[in-house]
């Protein structure tokens, strides 16, 4: 099959395009294989809220569920097993992907339990596990960039194991991220890993910076749907700076470590006043990974186009994005943290969510049976 012309586009432009969603289905049916064929996917992210809706709606974990009544494995275990095979099915069908890009892409995130947000020594603990559990060399381990996960992140990455950070809302944020995955290097180096193996992704949320911002202007703001692009855009500052071959990272990359790439989330457009493609043309620079829903990327498949790097060289311009925001009267500061509690209490509500949705599947096998 031919390759769709406007996500290779995309791909050539040193954007790498990963698909926001994973399921039994999705493996078993061909679907996610005709994705990278057709349409330039080499990588997948998931999170709980992408695994409840798999497990309610999908009959395809059936025969797992049924072996995990008839072994009485406890409700943790089985919800570990049914998500870590997805993951790691995928990650076999994308290892020709990370063979071929030296590990840059083919790469598939799990989420530790969001549950543990607040919780450094926890999160590190599940993070190792996880990694030993799916024990395939394209996973990344994803961490939500909390003020304990920080340090995890810095702990995790010093042993070697590959982290997508999640939930970052501004480039404050980001510049600890970055920070904390420079030290994770430095503790890597110490310890005797090879740097060149190590390999991370900071994912920057969008659209929902714009939807929270929006409902604070009035209708008729010429500000409203600008937040996203220009504090996302701001990050690509960041990274410049914390990624200048002649500064902290300069012996780093000497050792052979690798940048940690900018990871566009949250891209699927929820006004429908906007552009459905407006979080990815906007977002254009070599080098960053966009994740997509499926809409979005039927989307841009469909009429996407490419106006050129989107991001580099937009820094004045963001900044005065921000400024203007301010003026409006909008307390950014406090839109960032907001969002960043809304996102770990979403992640833990869809955890929730999905242990009772394995429950509920459970108890009717059980009655069945």
């Amino acid at each position: 099959m031919m390759s769709n012309a406007n996500l290779a586009a995309l791909s050539a432009a040193g954007v790498s395009v990963w698909l926001d969603d994973l399921s039994r289905q999705l493996l078993t049916s061909g679907e996610l294989e005709k994705r990278m064929s057709e349409y330039s996917v080499v990588g997948v992210t998931t999170n709980p809220a992408i695994f409840q809706s798999a497990l309610a709606d999908s009959s395809a974990y059936e025969s797992a569920l049924k072996e995990a009544v008839r072994t009485d494995r406890d409700l943790d275990s089985v919800v570990r097993a049914l998500t870590t095979a997805d993951v790691r099915d995928a990650c076999d069908l994308l290892a020709g992907v990370h063979e071929a890009t030296d590990g840059v892409d083919g790469r598939v995130s799990l989420e530790v339990d969001p549950r543990l947000a607040d919780d450094t020594e926890e999160t590190t603990s599940q993070a190792v596990e996880l990694a030993a559990v799916v024990d395939r060399p394209n996973l990344m381990v994803k961490i939500p960039a909390t003020s304990a996960g920080l340090p995890a992140i810095t702990e995790v990455i010093g042993r070697g194991i590959d982290v997508n950070v999640t939930l970052i809302f501004s480039a404050d944020q980001y510049r600890g991220v970055a920070e904390a995955y420079l030290a994770g290097l430095e503790q890597a180096a110490a310890a005797g890993h090879d740097l060149s193996r190590i390999h991370s992704v900071a994912s920057v949320f969008v659209s929902r910076l714009d939807s929270e911002i929006d409902s604070r202007l009035a209708a008729d703001s010429a500000l409203r749907g600008q937040a996203g692009l220009a504090n996302a855009r701001l990050c690509q500052d960041v990274y410049n700076e914390v990624f200048d071959p002649n500064g902290r990272f300069a012996d780093l990359a000497a050792r052979g470590a690798r940048p940690q790439r900018l990871l566009w989330a949250s891209t699927g457009v929820k006004d429908p006043a906007y552009p459905d493609t407006l979080y990815i043309t906007g977002l254009v620079t070599h080098g960053t990974v966009n994740t997509m829903p499926f809409a979005t990327m039927e989307a841009f498949a469909d009429h996407g186009v490419l106006e050129g790097d989107t991001v580099r060289g937009t820094g004045a311009a963001s900044r005065a994005t921000l400024d203007a925001l301010r003026a409006e009267g909008i307390d950014l500061d406090e839109v960032f943290t907001l969002l960043e509690q809304q996102g770990v209490a979403k992640f833990v509500t869809a955890w929730d969510d999905l242990l009772a949705t394995v429950t509920a599947r459970i108890d009717e096998i059980s009655s069945g049976s």
